[in-house]
């Protein structure tokens, strides 16, 4: 039986849900899917298991906090989770007969992850990941997070991304994201939408999912570009070119490395929805903002600024920077093939090997600003 028909087939009768993750964007998740669950009691389980990384906080345990209090008071504050939403501290707990597996946690911890589960979950699950990065291959290269998931835990992954500030969507301000899957208009595509859709939080289901999945992670790095921008006093007009610029860049990028991938899933909200909302608001842009006016490390202010969070751009930058340089990308001549500078520039910046103030001198020199060669002409 092939995945997709795998997939589709266990999404036929009722489904337990557990959620990998339970930071700032896992407990905003964990309200959707909670409810959603509640109020759909003919096709799932009503008890979502929610894995959390045990914590004190105030001197009492995280977990019992959010199962007695029903709110996540460290990473998602003010806001009251479903009653059915149980945090357990165990990732093997969580998974245990879970027949949709979301994972919500920091992209550099999710092969840890999958590796506890091997072996603990049903041979029928499916998986989807809210993940925005990418992992480091050996060999060079780099592997898409659902190419992980898929890999150690030998079932489908599906992928949503969006732009969805985890903040307002908690307080259900309006928003849109995408979900990408082998199985769009059929029952895992339909399953999948009812686990996330709500009035506020809309779903559009496309079969491109490695688009979806590349814009996820991307843009985090022209988020952390634009905040660059912020900390250097420029206004909206440079924020747009770096913007624009960067959308370039990851068009380029999925033609270059991810053949197949299509135009339009870039107007999705994946794409340059989630682009645009980035550059002007999340964490990305916030640490870098203040990494371009106090001169700290990205790691000084990560520490200061989130609260236990991760960032997610730099770590990023440096993982496309990596497969750059093994295809020996990263470094442009003028006007041979076409080069990832944006991208590139974020990640010597955010390295401490060039200085903030470079980066809009890359932007003037972005090989979009020159001119043709005269034989061209």
């Amino acid at each position: 039986m092939s995945s997709v028909s795998r997939a589709s087939a266990t999404m036929t009768c009722k489904k337990k849900i557990c959620i990998l993750g339970s930071g700032n964007w896992g407990s905003a998740i964990a309200k959707i899917v909670g409810n959603n669950a509640k109020d759909n009691p003919s096709l799932f389980d009503p008890e979502v298991r929610m894995w959390v990384y045990e914590e004190e906080v105030n001197g009492q345990k995280l977990s019992n906090i959010i199962n007695t209090q029903h709110e996540n008071v460290k990473y998602l504050p003010g806001i009251k989770l479903p009653e059915k939403v149980i945090a357990v501290t165990n990732e093997k707990e969580t998974a245990k007969d879970a027949d949709i597996l979301v994972f919500v946690l920091p992209h550099q911890f999710v092969r840890a992850c999958c590796e506890k589960l091997k072996g603990h979950i049903k041979q029928d699950a499916v998986a989807i990941t809210l993940i925005k990065g990418f992992e480091v291959a050996e060999g060079g290269g780099i592997l898409l997070i659902s190419q992980v998931i898929k890999s150690v835990l030998s079932i489908p992954c599906a992928v949503l991304m969006g732009a969805n500030i985890a903040n307002e969507v908690a307080i259900e301000n309006y928003c849109e994201a995408t979900i990408g899957c082998d199985d769009p208009v059929g029952p895992l595509g339909r399953t999948l939408k009812s686990v996330f859709q709500t009035n506020y939080f809309r779903i559009v289901v496309v079969q491109d999912s490695i688009t979806v999945e590349v814009c996820g992670a991307l843009k985090n790095v022209i988020a952390t570009a634009a905040g660059f921008i912020d900390g250097l006093g420029y206004g909206d007009n440079t924020k747009a070119a770096i913007i624009r610029l960067g959308l370039m860049e990851m068009i380029k990028f999925c033609e270059v490395f991810y053949p197949g991938s299509k135009l339009e899933t870039f107007f999705e909200s994946c794409g340059i929805a989630d682009l645009i909302t980035t550059c002007y608001g999340g964490r990305n842009r916030r640490v870098a903002e203040a990494f371009a006016k106090t001169g700290k490390t990205i790691e000084q202010l990560e520490a200061e600024m989130l609260n236990g969070q991760k960032l997610q751009g730099p770590p990023t930058a440096a993982e496309v920077n990596h497969m750059l340089n093994s295809r020996k990308m990263s470094q442009s001549n003028e006007f041979e093939h076409y080069r990832f500078p944006l991208f590139t520039a974020v990640h010597l910046i955010c390295q401490g090997q060039q200085p903030v103030t470079d980066l809009i001198e890359c932007v003037r020199n972005h090989p979009e600003h020159m001119d043709p060669p005269p034989a061209l002409l």
